[in-house]
């Protein structure tokens, strides 16, 4: 976090100290690299409690030894929530910040696309839909958390089929609310643009980061002396998912890109040139890592039971997605303006080491190990 406080301030002083070039674009870089972190921080999050439903849900019995790790990174959710309404709200107020042009009157007047649009873009249904999905991933988070503690007291099974309905109902919300929320706030940063494919393509990005960072906490769990229960074969079915979630990512990656360049109607390219145009090399190996890394590294049997192998592709396909976040973001709103400095990597860096404190502070809260889950003897015994 020291570094984070260090790389801010650097970047903040090197803006100003160039404010007679590039004063106009401090704001929209600052409140732009809010959104990305806070955005990207608080996916993790939601896409724990997402994988968390899913196990419920599908009655999954070998995730059991490592559910607390799962809980552990979905309580970062309450803090991303208060995080992505702080950036959500400074941005409202400083009509969109330079970010979200649909959000300044003036603007939209002469803008006859945004005109039409304005039946969804406008402020107060934007909120509105903003505080339901928040409403309801905060009400799911603390129902699960709160049974799952209830269920190391009481025992029995009536808590774990309670948590199975809940688990598939969420998963009902979360098949529209994932998308619509992705228009919300990153799609509409290019607010003349759009894609069907557009929701599921970031819904695949948090999931795979997601998968990234329950692989490597527990690993680095296990390297401390915890979960004495999980064994290599949690471990791979881990780098499973990872690897899996990394094809399903570059799947709809390729698809967008592909059927947009191909039938190259302007209205429609116009998200991608302007990628390509102003950040070719991000854009392109961003594409190449969070592919190539997984395809060439994980998927043989013993690298996905590998520590090492794990850490350190986890480690590049992470990064991999900031820069996705940070291409969505940046690339609609500062275009070619928009680079990657002291502010950028400060900010991640400040974000990153708040997200781990939390994380870590939540796996100190309950037993590392479920105490009466129905499956936890299938699980403590899973073999593949």
């Amino acid at each position: 976090m020291l570094l984070g406080v260090i790389g801010i301030c650097l970047g903040v002083w090197v803006e100003f100290t160039e404010s007679h070039h590039h004063g106009a674009h401090f704001q929209t870089r600052f409140l732009g690299n809010l959104l990305v972190d806070s955005f990207f921080f608080f996916a993790i999050g939601l896409g724990a409690l997402y994988f968390l439903a899913l196990q419920y849900a599908t009655e999954t019995g070998w995730y059991a030894s490592v559910k607390r790790i799962i809980e552990g990174v979905a309580g970062y959710l309450p803090y991303g929530i208060a995080l992505m309404l702080i950036t959500l709200l400074t941005l409202s107020l400083t009509k969109g910040g330079g970010i979200y042009i649909w959000m300044d009157n003036e603007h939209v007047q002469h803008d006859p696309i945004l005109v039409k649009k304005s039946a969804y873009l406008n402020q107060i249904f934007f909120w509105i839909r903003t505080l339901a999905y928040m409403g309801v991933y905060f009400i799911f988070w603390r129902g699960f958390k709160m049974r799952s503690l209830e269920e190391d007291r009481v025992g029995g099974t009536a808590i774990h089929f309670t948590n199975y309905k809940k688990g598939a109902l969420f998963l009902v919300f979360f098949a529209v609310f994932s998308s619509t929320s992705a228009w919300d706030w990153i799609m509409s940063i290019d607010a003349h643009w759009f894609s069907t494919l557009f929701g599921w393509y970031v819904f695949a990005g948090m999931w795979c980061s997601t998968m990234v960072v329950l692989v490597t906490l527990t690993l680095y769990l296990k390297k401390q002396g915890y979960l004495s229960k999980v064994n290599e074969n949690h471990i791979h079915d881990l780098g499973k998912w990872t690897f899996a979630t990394s094809f399903l990512w570059s799947y709809l990656w390729f698809s967008q890109f592909m059927l947009i360049w191909y039938a190259n109607i302007p209205e429609e390219v116009t998200y991608h040139l302007t990628r390509i145009e102003d950040f070719k090399m991000l854009y392109f190996g961003m594409f190449f890592i969070n592919f190539a890394f997984p395809m060439l590294l994980l998927m043989s049997r013993d690298a996905k039971r590998h520590a090492g192998v794990l850490t350190g592709v986890g480690v590049i396909i992470f990064a991999g997605h900031w820069v996705d976040a940070y291409l969505m973001v940046m690339g609609g709103s500062m275009g070619k303006h928009a680079y990657i400095g002291a502010m950028e990597i400060g900010m991640a860096l400040l974000f990153l080491g708040f997200f781990i404190r939390i994380i870590l502070m939540n796996l100190t809260k309950a037993p590392l190990m479920p105490v009466n889950h129905p499956f936890l003897d299938e699980s403590i015994h899973h073999e593949i």
